[in-house]
Order: C-alpha cells, then sequence, then structure tokens
C-alpha cells in the first residue's frame, strides 16, 4: 500500500509504500531526504496545499515570534517532527505574519496545536509541550 507525501523541500507530492520505519527516503522530484524532517513554516497555499496532498496526518503549530512560550516550545517542536518523519507532518504557521490562518481557524491563545487528517481537524491541544509529549500526542493520529 503506498502513501502520499508532501515533500517538505520542493512541495511535491510524493506515492511511497507505508512501512513501519524508513532507513532511506528521498523526494522523486528533488531527491532531497525526506527523512529527519524539520517543520515546515507555511502560509495558506502551502496549508492547504499539504493538506489536501497528505495521507499522513499534519500536526500544525500556530505561534509568534513575540510569544515567550513558543519561542520555548520551537526546539521540541523540531525533535518531534525529525521523530515522527513520514508519520506524521509537522508545519508552522506564524500568526503574526498569516492573521488570516489564526482567524480561520479560531486560534485564541498560542502556541496551539491543530492535528489534521486532510482538511478535517481532528484534535487541538494549547500550550507549550516537551518533544515527548508532542510525539505521544502525535502518535494517537497516526
Amino acid at each position: 500500500m503506498n502513501i502520499k507525501v508532501v515533500c517538505g523541500n520542493c512541495g511535491k507530492v510524493n506515492n511511497i509504500p507505508k512501512k513501519e520505519s524508513y532507513a532511506k527516503a528521498n523526494c522523486g522530484a528533488c531527491k532531497a531526504s525526506m527523512l529527519n524532517q524539520k517543520p515546515i513554516e507555511v502560509d495558506k497555499e502551502k496549508l492547504l496545499h499539504i493538506l489536501v496532498n497528505s495521507d499522513i496526518p499534519v500536526v500544525v503549530d500556530f505561534w509568534a515570534p513575540w510569544c515567550g512560550p513558543c519561542v520555548q516550545m520551537a526546539p521540541a517542536f523540531e525533535e518531534a517532527s525529525k521523530i515522527m518523519s513520514l508519520k506524521v507532518m509537522f508545519l508552522k504557521v506564524n500568526t503574526e505574519a498569516n492573521q488570516d490562518l489564526g482567524a480561520l481557524y479560531a486560534i485564541r491563545s498560542i502556541p496551539t496545536m491543530i492535528a489534521f487528517r486532510g482538511t478535517n481537524e481532528i484534535e487541538r491541544i494549547s500550550g507549550g509541550m516537551s518533544a515527548g509529549r508532542l510525539v505521544s500526542w502525535a502518535k494517537q493520529f497516526v
């Protein structure tokens, strides 16, 4: 069985075999590794492209550069993204630069993480979290 995964480097949609773990996974278009991915900063267009074209769950961190807890949590979010490569895709939305997305998803406090399957919101959680807690939370959607 294959799954569709969007390359975090070039945005191309890749069909890859669904596996428990991956030793190697390169994008068919740009050849960049899709393992150990850092979270991708997205705007509305990129977010919708990824949500529509991804068979794996997507976790979006709604944050702002002036938010202390958001900045503190960034390394943990990055670590969780690397651990969950090709299982869950991690994205970041700067609500200062993308106020339309903050309004669209009714973000009332930051950081807020929303898990999506396709364009459907599965669950949301607010407040800073450790990498371990983020991974545990995201694993339930795999």
